[in-house]
């Protein structure tokens, strides 16, 4: 069986978020650029890089790869930003040499999509194989305290001249955000599955890997992480 974001991140999601916030990414850039330190020069990855929004700014302060497993997204991201490079990929096997970047990314909740809690372990320790001595990880992930707290079950939208209906539950083992996405002029509908981990996890996890956290943000604009913030923003170092 293919997992749900094999066939999601495709045509029907441009389709249905057919633009992403510019001034967004470069807030979380310039987050990084503040309290990573990475010099210019250096060799950036954006993992899970999707469109290449974030790419972009990236590339302006470094030298900067993309990394997707969507063909979609990826054509989007060499169409629009010629100033990173891009290539398709498996994050849980990651196609580069041993401490090849001084700066990897994951931003926008890019994390947690596997079924299985040890594909989301192997994805952090080939960040770590990946990531220099000394160089930093940003993982930008949901907040699952604030998302519990404030979940919207449904909305929907227009978005040209479809409604897009959208409807959002845990599940019943309280592991997962699952967000089912419907068309309703087609009857098409996809699912979104994020596994809801908490602060504490992903701190141990990039800890397990060989990562030091020196800073936790619950926001874009450096605001100290808390239960009632909407990310967990860490940035872990490399030892």
């Amino acid at each position: 069986m293919s997992e749900w974001f094999e066939s999601w991140f495709g045509e029907e999601y441009v389709a249905v978020y057919p633009h992403r916030d510019a001034a967004e990414a470069e807030h979380v850039v310039d987050l990084i650029m503040d309290h990573a330190r990475i010099p210019a020069g250096c060799c950036a990855l954006d993992l899970a890089c999707g469109a290449g929004r974030h790419s972009k700014v990236l590339a302006e302060k470094w030298w900067t790869c993309g990394l997707d497993l969507s063909e979609v997204l990826l054509r989007i991201a060499h169409r629009e930003t010629t100033e990173a490079v891009f290539t398709r990929g498996d994050m849980r096997v990651l196609p580069f040499r041993t401490g090849a970047f001084q700066l990897v990314v994951n931003l926008f909740t890019s994390f947690g999509y596997f079924s299985d809690d040890a594909s989301h372990m192997r994805v952090v320790k080939e960040v770590a194989r990946v990531t220099s001595r000394g160089g930093t990880f940003v993982l930008d992930f949901l907040n699952t305290a604030h998302l519990r707290d404030t979940l919207v079950p449904y909305d929907e939208r227009i978005i040209g001249e479809r409604v897009v209906e959208q409807r959002r539950t845990i599940s019943e083992d309280e592991r997962y955000v699952i967000k089912r996405i419907c068309m309703r002029d087609t009857d098409k509908e996809y699912v979104e599955r994020v596994r809801l981990f908490e602060a504490g996890d992903l701190t141990y996890m990039l800890k397990a890997a060989g990562f030091e956290v020196r800073h936790a943000f619950g926001n874009y604009d450096a605001t100290p992480l808390s239960e009632e913030s909407p990310r967990v923003i860490l940035f872990g170092t490399r030892v």
